[in-house]
């Protein structure tokens, strides 16, 4: 909650995504490295080893570029967009719900692909996605994408996993014989109204939702119906991933829509979890690397953004998020620790079935109007606070 309240100043940025963003000046050529490069990332997606020693893609870049990494994490997508409104940064690793808020507003410059010699390495799926490529310019270089999992605990739930999301957004009695209520959460952030739709579309046809991220006023009334009512249920509302492992292991938790980073958390720390995608399908996130127009350091940056597509790191990354990466080989070549059959199980083979996080505009292409992302701020704010 405090984290939407704070972010308010540049949810501006949404009123002018149908905007045409201006191009910033491209480099032309590659030049030595400014000693240091700044980024703004996911929780657990830049690794120097001190969580895990294994996982370590910080060092070796920095002591072959001379470029000194510094990360600076954020929680959700709209803090993402206030930390790059105010700058200071060079590169951030963007969701779809906030990639296009910065290119239209100018707050990210254009990626010039000549100077990623790995760039044809990319999942042909990716390469010229709609929250990254605009206009047919490219604004960034994806990095990972997955889907929103359903986490839940397994002594709760037994052998058999939750088939539907309706665990989490209607009241009932769980396999363990008592109420769901308390016992869930829902994401801390206006992107959960999606969360809603999806599971509108397939319990509410005659709405006639054919996107998550377009509803017009009736759609849009509906899922905030349902939210409403969710919110009988929430134990609490989560944006800090470490926080909502701890609620698993302490607190009681039942079942909670969840980032594959604190299943496998979890799992590690032989926690009784486990996670599903449910017959309604899910959101996710298809995250890219992005660069600030006024980025201090781009040579260090087009650096990283080369260093990220190396199969290696994408393995490895993939592993430690239960992610899926961006270069596929990552999956197969045996430079990491991933396997084939490990990005199957992060839902590589599921890439139809997910409806990735985009940005709500006016003007959608599904129907005539559709309700803009800075209503989706303000009214998931009431919803959090019982209006």
């Amino acid at each position: 909650m405090k984290n939407i309240l704070k972010s308010t100043s540049a949810f501006g940025l949404a009123l002018a995504v149908t905007i045409q963003p201006v191009a910033a000046q491209m480099l032309t050529e590659l030049g030595d490295g400014e000693g240091e490069l700044n980024i703004v990332a996911w929780p657990g997606y830049i690794e120097r080893g001190e969580t895990v020693p294994d996982f370590d893609w910080v060092t070796g870049f920095e002591e072959a570029t001379g470029c000194m990494v510094k990360v600076k994490t954020a929680n959700t997508s709209d803090e993402m967009v206030a930390l790059m409104n105010e700058g200071g940064f060079d590169l951030v690793t963007a969701s779809g719900d906030a990639s296009l808020r910065m290119i239209a507003g100018n707050r990210v410059q254009p990626v010039n692909i000549d100077l990623i010699p790995s760039w044809n390495e990319i999942d042909d799926r990716l390469k010229q996605a709609p929250w990254h490529y605009v206009d047919d310019t490219q604004y960034g270089v994806p990095y990972m994408w997955g889907p929103n999992v359903l986490m839940y605990n397994t002594e709760v739930f037994g052998d058999a996993a939750p088939e539907s999301w309706s665990v989490v957004f209607e009241e009932t009695t769980l396999p363990d014989g008592s109420s769901n209520k308390g016992r869930v959460q829902a994401y801390d952030g206006p992107i959960h109204i999606a969360d809603a739709a999806l599971y509108l579309m397939t319990h509410q046809p005659e709405l006639g939702i054919e996107t998550p991220y377009e509803l017009n006023q009736e759609q849009y009334d509906a899922a905030l119906d349902l939210l409403r009512g969710q919110r009988e249920l929430v134990g609490r509302y989560w944006h800090d991933a470490f926080i909502q492992i701890d609620d698993f292991k302490n607190e009681g938790m039942a079942a909670s829509g969840s980032w594959p980073f604190q299943v496998n958390l979890l799992q590690g720390d032989d926690q009784p979890v486990a996670s599903t995608i449910p017959v309604e399908g899910a959101t996710g996130w298809a995250d890219t690397t992005m660069m600030h127009v006024d980025a201090a350091n781009p040579n260090c940056s087009y650096m990283w953004m080369e260093h990220t597509l190396s199969s290696n790191l994408m393995s490895d990354l993939s592993v430690w998020f239960g992610a899926n990466p961006a270069v596929l080989a990552a999956c197969t070549d045996g430079r990491g620790m991933q396997t084939a059959e490990g990005c199957t199980t992060n839902g590589l083979d599921d890439f139809e079935r997910i409806s990735f996080w985009q940005t709500p505009v006016t003007q959608c292409e599904s129907q005539g109007e559709c309700v803009p992302y800075y209503r989706w701020v303000s009214d998931y704010i009431g919803v959090i606070g019982g209006r």
